[in-house]
């Protein structure tokens, strides 16, 4: 990934090859079927998306696909069991590229985390 000055998604997609790519495409697609006023950027040359403020980030490294936010505490309660065995940090969940994509729960935080923006933008 030598291009660092990234101005839309598909550009950030075009670093990449193979699976790393196919599952980017998968979590963009279910990002605009949840949310399908999200607007998208590239923020700190990531993906970003947006819907009445931040809604989330992905990127991709060579054993994982991260999706990132500063979730709340709300967020992290709620999907306490779901996230068991994927390494997380305060901001940061990884999916590991030797597991598969878990698309059902991708949806599942993207509808969250859209609710919580809702619910903010009140």
């Amino acid at each position: 990934m030598a291009k660092t000055n990234y101005q839309t998604i598909d550009e950030y997609h075009q670093a990449f090859s193979d699976e790393s790519l196919a599952r980017m495409q998968t979590i963009r697609k279910i990002i605009h079927e949840v949310v399908p006023d999200a607007a998208e950027s590239i923020s700190y040359q990531i993906p970003c998306f947006r819907y009445h403020g931040y809604l989330l980030y992905y990127c991709a490294f060579p054993k994982h696909i991260s999706l990132s936010h500063p979730y709340s505490a709300a967020f992290w309660e709620h999907f306490k069991g779901d996230l068991e065995g994927y390494k997380t940090s305060k901001s940061i969940i990884q999916f590991p590229m030797d597991k598969p994509l878990p698309e059902a729960l991708i949806r599942k935080i993207i509808a969250f985390r859209k609710k919580e923006n809702e619910e903010k933008a009140k």
